[in-house]
C-alpha cells in the first residue's frame, strides 16, 4: 500500500519510513514471488501513483495558499504602512492650513478693531428701526378696522357725539336696548358725557362698559375734566379726588403739581372707563379773558411747562389728553358760546405767545387737539371759523406745528357756527380743512348724511376719510399695543 493510503490508515510517518526500508531489504527475497504476486503489484502501484499524484497536488495547493497569504499578508502591510504615512502627511496638512488660519483670523481682528468702536458708537440706529417697525405695526392694526368698513360706518366714526342724539332719549343714564339700536345704525367713533349721564360710580361705569360691549368697533369715551369748575365727574355724586383749577395750580409756578393734576384726574377716569379727557387748556390767558380760571397763566413759557406737564401725568394713565382751544383762545373776551369771536393777534404774536403752549403739548405726547371756533383774520384772511379753516389746521397746526395726531371740532352746536353755517355746511367744511372728528352738531343725522353724500358724489375723497380714520384708529389701538 502507498504512504497515503497508509497514513489514512493511521500509520505514523515513523512506521512508513522502516517499513519502507524493510521492503527494499527484502526486496531480493521476494523476488521468486513477483509473478505470482505480479497482477497484485500492479493493482498496488497504480493505487500509489494516483494517490502520490493527489498528495502532490494537495501539497501543491496547500503551498500556493500559503503563498498568496503571505502576499497578501505583505501587501497589507504595505497598506497600512502607507496609511501611517498619508494620515501622517494629511494630518501635518491640517495643522498647518489651521495655523495658517489662525493667524489670518488675528490679523483681521486686529485690523478690524477701529471699525468695531465705531460700530459701538452707532448703535442708536437699532432703536430707530425698532421705533419704524412698531409704527407699521400700530399702522396695519388701525387699517385692519377701517378697511373692512363699510362707507356708512367710516363716516359715522368721525363722529363724537352725546348718547342722546343717537338714541333720541331726553337723559342717558345707562345703555339699553335704544343704545344697541343706535350703535347698530350709525357706528359713532365716540360718545361725550356731561353731569346729567352721571349719577353715580357704578351707574356711569356699568354704562360705559355695557356701552363699549355694543359697540362693533373702538370707542371712545369722552368727558371734560379740566379741573376746578369744569369737572364733569368730580362735580357729580362720584367720590374722586377734586383737582384745583389750573389756575390756581399755575399761580403756584410748580409744574410738578401739574403733573400730579393730570396723573389723579387721568387715573380716576380710567377706572371709570372713559379713555378721553377734553383737558388740559393751553390756552395762554390775556386780560379779561372769558375763560377765566380754566387757564394756567398769562406767561406763555409758564403755561408751557404746565401743559407739558398735565399732558404727561394725563396720558401715563392711558386716557388721552387733549388740547384746547386752538390757535388760542385766552386773548379773547367773548365766548364762542354765544356768537362770534375774533382774535386780533398777528401772526407773530401768535408765535411768540399762543402757539408755544400748543407746541410743547403736543412735543408731550397729547393724542388729541381741539381747535375753537374763534375767526383768526391773520391766519386765514377770509375770516372762516378756525375749527373750519384749511389755513389754520392744515397749514398751521399740521404744518407748522407739525401735529399729527387727531383734531377734533369744539363743539360745532354754539352760536358761533350755527348763527353762521348751517349743520350740513359745517360738517362737510370741517373735514375738507383737515379736521378727523366732528364734535357735537347741531342735527347729528342731517350732519351724517351730508358728510356721506360729499363722499358719494366725490366733493370729499374716500381716502380722505381713511387719512382720519387711520389717526383715529392709531390711538384708539395704541393701548392694544402697551397691553
Amino acid at each position: 500500500m502507498g504512504k497515503l493510503h497508509k497514513r489514512r490508515r493511521g500509520y505514523s510517518d515513523e512506521e512508513l519510513d522502516e517499513e519502507e526500508e524493510d521492503f527494499e531489504d527484502g526486496d531480493d527475497e521476494d523476488d521468486e514471488d513477483e509473478e505470482d504476486d505480479e497482477i497484485e503489484d500492479d493493482e498496488d502501484e497504480d493505487y500509489d501513483d494516483e494517490a502520490e499524484r493527489r498528495a502532490y497536488r494537495h501539497r501543491r495547493r496547500i503551498r500556493n495558499q500559503i503563498i498568496a497569504y503571505l502576499v497578501i499578508l505583505f501587501v497589507a502591510v504595505g497598506i497600512v504602512a502607507g496609511g501611517i504615512v498619508v494620515g501622517s502627511k494629511a494630518a501635518s496638512f491640517v495643522k498647518q492650513k489651521r495655523q495658517a488660519a489662525e493667524e489670518k483670523a488675528k490679523e483681521e481682528a486686529a485690523e478690524q478693531e477701529e471699525p468695531e468702536e465705531e460700530m459701538v458708537i452707532d448703535t442708536p440706529e437699532p432703536a430707530e428701526e425698532e421705533t419704524g417697525e412698531e409704527e407699521d405695526i400700530l399702522g396695519e392694526l388701525a387699517e385692519s378696522y377701517y378697511s373692512e368698513m363699510s362707507i356708512e360706518n367710516k363716516v359715522a366714526g368721525l363722529f363724537m357725539v352725546t348718547p342722546e342724539s343717537i338714541t333720541g332719549v331726553k337723559t342717558a343714564t345707562k345703555a339699553g336696548d335704544g343704545t344697541q339700536e343706535a350703535l347698530n345704525q350709525y357706528a359713532v367713533g365716540g360718545l361725550i358725557y356731561f353731569g346729567q349721564n352721571i349719577l353715580d360710580k357704578e351707574q356711569i361705569m356699568t354704562m360705559l362698559s355695557n356701552t363699549a360691549s355694543m359697540s362693533n368697533y373702538p370707542i371712545f369715551f369722552a368727558v371734560d375734566e379740566e379741573g376746578g369748575e369744569v369737572s364733569r365727574v368730580a362735580n357729580s355724586k362720584v367720590e374722586v379726588t377734586k383737582v384745583d383749577d389750573m389756575a390756581s395750580i399755575g399761580a403756584g409756578g410748580d409744574a410738578s403739581l401739574a403733573a400730579d393734576a393730570g396723573t389723579t384726574i387721568g387715573s380716576y377716569l380710567n377706572e371709570i372707563g372713559f379713555n378721553v379727557d377734553f383737558a388740559p387748556v393751553a390756552d395762554v390767558a390775556g386780560e379779561g379773558s372769558a375763560l377765566g380760571d380754566r387757564s394756567f397763566g398769562s406767561d406763555p413759557q409758564a403755561v408751557s411747562e404746565m401743559v407739558t406737564s398735565a399732558v404727561s401725568g394725563i396720558e401715563g394713565t392711558g386716557v388721552s389728553a387733549c388740547l384746547k382751544h386752538f390757535p388760542g383762545l385766552g386773548s379773547t373776551t367773548e365766548d364762542t358760546h354765544d356768537g362770534r369771536v375774533e382774535i386780533t393777534k398777528s401772526l407773530e404774536e401768535m408765535r411768540a405767545s399762543d402757539f408755544v403752549p400748543f407746541s410743547a403739548g403736543i412735543e408731550a405726547g397729547a393724542d388729541f387737539v381741539m381747535v375753537s371756533h374763534a375767526t383768526a383774520p391773520a391766519l386765514d384772511e377770509d375770516n372762516v371759523p378756525s375749527s373750519l379753516s384749511k389755513k389754520v389746521i392744515t397749514d398751521i397746526l399740521r404744518g407748522e406745528l407739525g401735529f399729527e395726531g387727531v383734531v377734533i371740532t369744539d363743539a360745532l352746536d354754539m352760536t358761533a357756527i350755527t348763527e353762521y353755517y348751517t349743520t350740513e355746511e359745517a360738517a362737510v367744511m370741517a373735514l375738507e380743512a383737515g379736521a378727523d372728528m366732528l364734535l357735537m352738531p347741531d342735527d347729528f343725522e342731517k350732519a351724517y348724511n351730508a358728510v356721506l353724500a360729499a363722499v358719494q358724489d366725490g366733493t370729499i375723497s374716500e381716502e380722505r376719510i381713511n387719512e382720519s380714520l387711520d389717526r383715529i384708529y392709531r390711538v384708539k389701538c395704541a393701548g392694544k399695543l402697551e397691553n
